[in-house]
This record gives C-alpha cells, sequence and structure tokens, in this order.
C-alpha cells in the first residue's frame, strides 16, 4: 500500500503519493503561502486522489515538538505551534501521521534509497530557504532529545558572522541558506533574482557572484567537516535548492572540507550532492514504510 509523503519548506509545499518501495508515483507542489495549511489540504487531496493510503509522513522545518509534531518553522512565521500532526491525522483516521524534521527526512530518503544505500552511518542536509541536517548512525535514525539531533544549520561557522533567525551569529543557516546568498549578492549590485540564476552568473565569471557562492560553499565545508569529526560518519548527502548551484559552491566547499579533515578516520567520507531527486518526501514515506528503522519515539502509539 502506497504512502502520503509531505515536505513543508519555507519556499514551497511538496507532497507525493509513494510505494511501499520508495517509488514516487504521482508528485506536485505549490508555492508555501503565508498560511500553509489550506495549501496543504489541498495538495494532499489532489496527490491522493482515491487511493487507500497507509498513513502520512512529513517532514517538516523546525524547530518543532516531537513526536507530538506541532511545529514552528523559523520560515514561516504563520505557524507557531502549529499541531500539524493532529490537523493531518483527520484527513486519514485510523492511520498513523509521523511528523519529523526535514533535513531528518532526507537523511533518511538517502539512506533508505539514495547515496547511502549499505552505509550505515549518514549527516543527511538540507541547505535551501533554510539550513538543517539528520543522523542515521549504526543503521538508524538518531532523534536527540527533543527530535533536532543532526542540526547542523546552528553550528556556528564565521563567529562574527550575520545575524541568524534564531537570534544568535555566524550560524551556518545565517551564512548558507538560499535567500540569504542572493540578498548579499543583490546588495553588491547584483541582478540574481534566486540561486540558480547566481549560479550561472558565477560559471559565466561574474566576481560577485563566484564571492559570494564561495563564502556560501566555505561555511558548508567547514561545517560538515566539524560535523563530519564529531559524529564519524561516511557519508554526508546535502540535498535543497542550492545544492544545485554546481562548482562555484561545491568547489569552495569540497576544498574547505578537505583542510579540516585531516585525520585519518575521516578518509573516504563522501560529501556531496543528495543522489534522489526527492529525498525529503522518499524519507518521509520512510517513516511510516520502515518505521522499524527509522521512527522511534518514545511515546506515540502510531
Amino acid at each position: 500500500m502506497s504512502v502520503l509523503a509531505l515536505d513543508v519548506g519555507g519556499t514551497k509545499l511538496a507532497a507525493a503519493l509513494v510505494s511501499d518501495n520508495g517509488e514516487v508515483l504521482v508528485r506536485d507542489q505549490v508555492p508555501t503561502p503565508a498560511d500553509p495549511w489550506p495549501a496543504v489540504e489541498a495538495l494532499l487531496g489532489r496527490v491522493r486522489g482515491d487511493a487507500d493510503v497507509a498513513g502520512v509522513g512529513v517532514g517538516c522545518g523546525g524547530p518543532m515538538r516531537w513526536p507530538e509534531g506541532s511545529v514552528s518553522p523559523l520560515n514561516i512565521p504563520g505557524w507557531r505551534g502549529f499541531p500539524l500532526r493532529d490537523r493531518l491525522r483527520e484527513l486519514v483516521p485510523g492511520r498513523p501521521v509521523r511528523v519529523h524534521n526535514d533535513a531528518v527526512c532526507v537523511a533518511v530518503g538517502e539512506h533508505w534509497r539514495g547515496a547511502g544505500r549499505g552505509v550505515d552511518d549518514l549527516l543527511g542536509m538540507v541547505v535551501s530557504t533554510g539550513v538543517g541536517g539528520g543522523l542515521v548512525l549504526g543503521g538508524r535514525i538518531v532523534d536527540g532529545a527533543t527530535g533536532n539531533a543532526g542540526h547542523i544549520g546552528h553550528a556556528v561557522v564565521e563567529p562574527d558572522g550575520p545575524v541568524c533567525a534564531c537570534g544568535s551569529r555566524g550560524c551556518l543557516e545565517a551564512v548558507a541558506r538560499g535567500p540569504a546568498v542572493v540578498a548579499r549578492a543583490r546588495e553588491r549590485g547584483s541582478p540574481a533574482r534566486d540561486g540558480r540564476e547566481l549560479a550561472e552568473l558565477a560559471v559565466a565569471g561574474d566576481p560577485v557572484a563566484v564571492e559570494e557562492l564561495g563564502r556560501a560553499g566555505r561555511a558548508l565545508g567547514r561545517g560538515v567537516a566539524s560535523a563530519a569529526a564529531l559524529l564519524d560518519v561516511r557519508v554526508v548527502a546535502v540535498a535543497g535548492g542550492l545544492s544545485r548551484a554546481g562548482e562555484p559552491l561545491w568547489g569552495p566547499a569540497r576544498e574547505e572540507f578537505a583542510a579540516h579533515t585531516r585525520l585519518g578516520f575521516l578518509a573516504g567520507v563522501r560529501f556531496g550532492p543528495a543522489a534522489l531527486v526527492d529525498p525529503g518526501l522518499v524519507g518521509a514515506a520512510a517513516l511510516v514504510l520502515a518505521g522499524d528503522r527509522y521512527w522511534t519515539p518514545r511515546d506515540d502509539p502510531a
């Protein structure tokens, strides 16, 4: 039986009907409105059609209260303590609804069906409207005390860097999230309207685009190097809009990563873009389809 999967981000809402082997059967997305719930309900209805589903898996930007599934994404001001899981349960009575961090779902998707297949230890990341992370260690999801384990977006990579939405300064998210990179470039006169256009300008040799994507890449490489040393992972898979910026981002990122991973046990760590097209949706589905490995809350009977 298939599962409904939902990916809630600050820029877009995506949903899919996913088969029990991880194949995306139907997919749709819409821009994220100020009040996402009506759009979520309509989106899931279109994707589901008349299919009977085994449950709903959700990846959503954090922070959130886990496993209860009330969410307060930093990049969606209209949702503060929004009872997402409870509202979704009304759509599928009697079926499990499992809500986790969107970057955790990327980690799960890449471990289950992507770059981490056959590897026990993986850090999955999202670099998009925000920056987040999730962990699979020893072949199982790691939740942490509050469900936020692996949240690398708030590791400090520039102590005197820009103020982050979390209230701190110099977080990886503040430096490397897509809208911030584009905004800095535009402040310096760039015509780029989004990360894709900025990457195109960088490939063409535009100095502002090269510098700003390089700064984001170096911050990413620095943060990931620290996380890899701390966690002893074998794979770091990065999804999200800015992760598709190509060599202008990845060249500096890998160079910085190499400069800070000198210990022998870090040799051979694979660090690069996610292998799946929709790792967050596939991972969200896996919360239901492969819950024995990827869903281990302490007090959720579903």
